[in-house]
């Protein structure tokens, strides 16, 4: 996916904060995807990349996703979900201002993302910064697998 799926004016934006924004697709976590994202990162350690000694170890009897893994389908699933806005020259990543990793999301289970449109800060005459308070939650677990503040500046 190469951005985000609709469109919307700042001020239709502007009129949605504290509100929720919409809910990713449901993506499965597979034991191929973790073995890619630590060979990417060269995070091995053996709670991602083996199964054998994971089941002996952790309570979830298998591996777990890696947590900066999880956080880094945020991208996709905000493609998915928050608009690009009309007139703005260019988004930017701008951060996080929290970020808590708050349960290991096991290998085979899904995920989908929450995004509520937090608060729009002007910066300047120019640019606006947008923060959405996101929720990944894991399907069927009492809690979710992060919950993040997270920093968007744009340029008008």
């Amino acid at each position: 996916m190469e951005g985000p799926i609709h469109t919307m004016t700042l001020d239709a934006l502007t009129a949605r904060v504290g509100s929720e924004i919409g809910v990713s697709a449901w993506r499965t976590i597979d034991q191929a995807a973790i073995d890619a994202f630590g060979k990417l990162t060269g995070d091995q350690h053996f709670i991602h990349v083996d199964p054998a000694r994971a089941a002996r170890v952790l309570p979830s009897g298998g591996t777990i996703a890696h947590g900066f893994f999880t956080l880094s389908l945020l991208s996709n699933m905000a493609y998915q979900v928050c608009p690009t806005i009309e007139g703005v020259r260019f988004p930017l990543n701008y951060g996080f201002n929290r970020l808590r990793f708050v349960a290991p999301v096991p290998v085979g289970s899904r995920v989908r993302a929450h995004f509520v449109l937090h608060q729009i800060e002007r910066i300047d005459d120019v640019q606006r910064q947008i923060i959405y308070t996101v929720t990944v939650e894991i399907e069927g677990a009492a809690k979710p697998a992060l919950v993040a503040e997270w920093l968007t500046r744009i340029t008008l």
